[in-house]
């Protein structure tokens, strides 16, 4: 054996990733022994979970990775799993030494963006799914929670249902629960929980009161993993009832898009998503009117649903302290549409559509400003 030799392909071992948890292996006590016999590397690793849906992959890559060390022309790979001692060690380090702390409320570093609206069908939805699409594609880490419990369709919308309308569910390890990554954005949704009927693609309704849904909402916020993130997304269910009431309590820091349609009942009903989110302190900090004016080929423009209604709603949530600005009108689009039903958002199927680079624009205003960083404790300390 040469030390060297073995010392090299624990360091290109070790820095393969977790497709998880994104984060290298080596970093999270994965990588077991390690030798050399000539020019055949020896390597044992040991996955989170028996079972581990990313263990073909990491098994791939740790391989690859080996391999690219020279002189090493055979891998010979030893996949074990850890115990759970080691689980629990892993666990407490992911959580920082927190247990059970939900990580994204008052002092939190990551931008937390909760999406509303007043009604539903303003494709509130399919805004905040190529929005957190977009924010990825800027390279921002980006997490998405379905918070809509009764109408949730994040997972079909980025492309997580697969054809026989099974969704992937987050791998759990010990009390944390991994979330799927999709077009890369980290998402948990209740969709990922409900048991199928036999041949049946529509996912199970959901049937639960205030209590059920503020642990649901409270569980997704503390017990999934979703890492250090630039942005938490929530796509929040229409109107003001309890999830609101409940994010409202739980996240009293977020900051709110309402979305609207620029129909005069919709930007009405519009305006009541924005007063109760700053009821409970919560910062409405602008408009996104959908489905707005469509251009056709002939020059002419389609209204369909009015004109109009983003900037009403945002001039009556503006006042004297602050104002409210109309961050984006998102014209009428086909494509917008049949690609959230085809799982991959129009920001990255077509970014060139209209409505496409409207989000984008969309995003970029997000990714230009600025995060409050009042009420936030900052890392130093005073000599």
């Amino acid at each position: 054996m040469s030390a060297p030799a073995a010392d090299a392909v624990r360091t290109a071992v070790g820095a393969v990733p977790d497709p998880e948890l994104r984060r290298p292996i080596g970093e999270l006590d994965m990588v077991r022994d390690i030798t050399v016999d000539g020019s055949v590397a020896h390597v044992a690793i040991a996955l989170t979970i028996v079972g581990c849906p990313a263990a073909d992959r990491i098994a791939a890559d740790v391989r690859a990775a080996a391999a690219s060390v020279p002189g090493i022309t055979d891998v010979a790979l030893e996949v074990g799993v850890m115990t759970p001692a080691e689980r629990h060690a892993l666990t407490e380090r992911l959580r920082g030494g927190r247990s059970r702390e939900m990580p994204f409320g008052p002092g939190t570093l990551t931008r937390v963006i909760a999406v509303t609206s007043g009604k539903g069908g303003v494709g509130k939805s399919t805004v905040t799914a190529n929005l957190a699409a977009a924010l990825a594609e800027r390279g921002l880490a980006v997490g998405l929670i379905d918070a809509d419990v009764h109408g949730f369709s994040i997972p079909g919308q980025l492309g997580l249902v697969a054809a026989d309308g099974t969704v992937p569910q987050p791998t759990r390890v010990d009390d944390l629960m991994l979330p799927p990554v999709a077009h890369g954005v980290k998402v948990i949704s209740i969709g990922m929980f409900l048991r199928r009927g036999e041949g049946d693609a529509a996912v199970g309704a959901v049937a639960w009161r205030g209590p059920m849904l503020h642990r649901t909402v409270q569980q997704f916020l503390t017990d999934v993993y979703f890492g250090d993130l630039d942005v938490l997304l929530l796509d929040m269910p229409p109107g003001t009832g309890d999830v609101a009431i409940s994010v409202g309590q739980l996240l009293p820091n977020a900051e709110v898009l309402v979305v609207t349609t620029p129909q005069t009942a919709a930007s009405e009903v519009a305006v009541r998503s924005g007063l109760v989110a700053r009821q409970t302190g919560q910062r409405v900090i602008g408009v996104v009117e959908n489905m707005a004016a469509m251009a056709l080929p002939d020059g002419t423009t389609l209204d369909l649903f009015g004109s109009g209604g983003g900037a009403a709603v945002a001039a009556a949530l503006s006042d004297a302290d602050s104002e409210v600005p109309l961050l984006a009108s998102v014209p009428l689009s086909p494509t917008l549409r049949t690609d959230a039903d085809a799982g991959t958002p129009a920001v990255i199927a077509h970014p060139d559509d209209p409505a496409a680079r409207a989000i984008a624009d969309l995003a970029a205003a997000l990714a230009r400003s600025p995060r409050g960083l009042s009420g936030k404790p900052l890392p130093f300390r005073p000599r």
